[in-house]
């Protein structure tokens, strides 16, 4: 027996390099202020899809995520600032220390279940960011910025380096998609998909819960780490209030994924496309965009609990990244 896995990777791969080159050409012809709403759209898509593979697969249902894109930040500033090194070279250090502190937590957080998980990840972020509040030295509640001479080892024109931290933000907006493509693909992404259906049923078939989530848990903190760190090299300048911001980094992101389609690949694009239209359109209304996303969220829950692409899925069959492994 063979695998059929060729044609529906060879299509998502050849779509996706399509839309990487048409990103990767923007500089070329959009302005600033479009780059930075482009690099913008991919940071909340990346994140939307590392926390769709939290929640929507492993059944680890985090509101501590803003732990990990702050602590990603902040380890940018260290590294460039403390460290001396350029800012492109902390990046990495910035995922490993993301990586390094989802391992410490995950023991600790895996003995609570349900809502006792969500409020221990919350309290843990909150943790976190109390800790880096209090270091003087990072600026304390203040923040800091980055120097200017680090800004400049970027690229030697503010074109230049608006550019590179766009490239960036594609880089981690479109390959995340495409790593969480190839990992529900995978080998690994069957115990995955395993306890995306039913967690018990998985366990009792020999699928490993506690490993699976674990490793899943570590690498989405250490991607959210390295995103953190790109959302703020381009605004050169953290403070614990933006890294560890709740709204900005988890309560959005619940709403991206859980309106565009929890448990699918899809529903993290569709979700983010749809908050970015919203916010676009409302922006000049203050409050009321906040409550025209919260009747947006209740109006699709009542619709289809799966969200926008689960519905469409299930009554026309539609699939743009298919997941499931088929032989003949």
């Amino acid at each position: 027996m063979t695998q059929r896995l060729s044609k529906p990777a060879l299509r998502v791969g050849l779509g996706l390099i399509v839309v990487a080159v048409i990103f990767a050409s923007a500089p070329l012809w959009a302005g600033r202020a479009d780059l930075r709403l482009i690099g913008e759209f991919m940071s909340f898509l990346a994140l939307a899809v590392l926390w769709n593979l939290l929640a929507g697969y492993a059944g680890l249902m985090s509101v501590g995520q803003q732990a990990f894109v702050g602590l990603g930040g902040y380890m940018l500033f260290i590294g460039v600032i403390f460290l001396g090194l350029n800012p492109l070279v902390a990046i990495p250090l910035a995922i490993v220390a993301g990586a390094v502190a989802g391992a410490i937590f995950a023991p600790l957080l895996f003995r609570l279940e349900g809502a006792y998980f969500a409020i221990g990840t919350w309290v843990a972020a909150e943790t976190i960011a109390l800790i880096f509040s209090a270091i003087p030295t990072l600026g304390a509640g203040a923040g800091m910025s980055l120097p200017v001479d680090a800004v400049r080892a970027i690229a030697d024109s503010r074109d230049g380096r608006e550019a590179v931290v766009y490239w960036l933000l594609v880089a981690f907006g479109l390959g995340t998609v495409a790593f969480a493509f190839a990992l529900i693909r995978s080998k690994p992404g069957l115990s995955l998909m395993a306890l995306r259906d039913n967690a018990l049923a998985a366990g009792s078939v020999g699928v490993d819960i506690w490993k699976a989530r674990f490793w899943t848990y570590v690498a989405v903190a250490g991607a959210s780490g390295g995103i953190g760190a790109v959302i703020f090299l381009q605004k050169l300048r953290i403070s614990p209030t933006s890294a560890f911001s709740l709204t900005d980094w988890t309560v959005v992101i619940i709403f991206i994924v859980v309106i565009g389609g929890i448990g699918r690949l899809e529903g993290a694009i569709i979700g983010t496309i749809l908050y970015f239209v919203l916010r676009e359109l409302l922006i000049d209304f203050g409050a009321v965009y906040m409550i025209v996303l919260g009747i947006a969220a209740i109006l699709t829950m009542l619709w289809s609990r799966s969200g926008i692409w689960g519905g469409v899925e299930k009554r026309f069959g539609w699939s743009l990244l298919p997941t499931r492994r088929t032989r003949h």
